[in-house]
């Protein structure tokens, strides 16, 4: 079985495998389980997510930017941020640092406690074209100014004004019966892209939790999941089509789904590779995430409560739940409406 990268493992002397993160500047971090199970990725990511020795930290310019991050990274507020958002906040923040002004000077050699809120204001308008990339940006740079004033490096958080762009969306898009329907014509059970449609279709997971699952998660009539984004523990009912599915998908793998070289997926392959057979099938407009929302929408209509569809998804703000099914809601409530209508008619 080969190992993701940066593991290495070995017997110990009593011939149990060991399994640890080892990376050039990392922390040499043990793994539990076996590669590729649900707890040895979590403690992998998390390993990977991991702050990194700072080289050259000694060197960094005192009360600049950059000190400022490195300062951050070792901070109690970045290692309680989740590990997928701990690569996300690194990667803006290193960005930003290694971009140039217009005195060509980069932004991590400037003075932390000089940031200005008009400096932030301007950094943000020449992202306009690009919202979400102006907010992500004000996010990483709030949490830098509101570590800085918690360190006493400046007595104001210049962003604490400074509001997000409004991006006006419906968000990524909701598969329809036509599509789901369209889908399942292209690709019959047994093939890879009507598997992993199946468990996202069935079990309304995010592509994180989907890549993981396999029959190690399966508890009678229900599959085991800890989702990796919120740490939720939820056990979902298997609905009959996703189990016809799932007993004939072959035993020999630790995951359900699994790449054209017999691997597991991580999430970003499996979402490029989803992407790439929904438009194979004449829907490039799909993606794996609008099958969980198709998935809350089918619950929805069906008369679930947002309570009860977030026993399922895993929301844990029922705020989300019901975007996703405004829609059905509206529908349920017009129906109802015409027919008060047509009987007060009628009575009438």
């Amino acid at each position: 079985m080969k190992a993701p990268r940066y593991v290495h493992g070995f017997k110990d002397c009593r011939g149990r495998p060991r399994w640890y993160f080892r990376r050039r500047g990392f922390k040499k971090v043990p793994l539990p389980g076996l590669p590729w199970s649900s707890e040895f990725m979590a403690a992998y990511e998390q390993a990977l997510a991991a702050q990194p020795q700072q080289v050259g930290s000694k060197r960094t310019k005192p009360g600049s930017m950059r000190a400022l991050a490195v300062s951050y990274f070792g901070s109690l507020g970045f290692h309680s941020l989740r590990p997928s958002s701990q690569k996300v906040y690194r990667f803006l923040i290193d960005r930003f640092c290694q971009e140039k002004g217009a005195n060509n000077v980069a932004y991590g050699e400037l003075p932390a406690a000089t940031i200005r809120r008009e400096n932030i204001v301007r950094l943000m308008a020449a992202r306009a074209s690009k919202p979400g990339s102006a907010n992500g940006l004000r996010k990483v740079l709030r949490a830098l100014m509101q570590h800085a004033v918690q360190d006493g490096i400046r007595q104001d958080d210049p962003t604490r004004d400074i509001k997000a762009i409004r991006v006006k969306s419906t968000g990524i898009h909701s598969w329809s019966e036509d599509e789901i329907a369209q889908f399942e014509a292209k690709y019959p059970v047994g093939t890879r892209g009507r598997l992993a449609f199946a468990l996202l279709l069935g079990t309304g997971q995010r592509v994180s939790d989907i890549v993981a699952m396999g029959r190690q998660h399966i508890r009678g009539d229900y599959i085991h999941v800890r989702q990796v984004k919120t740490g939720a523990e939820l056990d979902i009912p298997i609905l009959p089509e996703l189990a016809a599915i799932l007993a004939e998908t072959p035993a020999n793998n630790l995951t359900f789904i699994t790449t054209q070289f017999g691997k597991p997926f991580t999430p970003n392959w499996f979402s490029d590779w989803f992407c790439s057979v929904c438009k194979e099938a004449g829907l490039p407009q799909c993606s794996a995430h609008g099958l969980r929302k198709a998935a809350a929408r089918r619950l929805a209509e069906d008369g679930c409560t947002a309570h009860e569809i977030a026993a399922i998804t895993g929301h844990a703000s029922l705020r989300e739940v019901t975007r996703y099914t405004k829609a059905v809601d509206q529908r349920r409530l017009a129906a109802a409406a015409i027919k008060k209508a047509k009987t007060r008619t009628l009575s009438g």
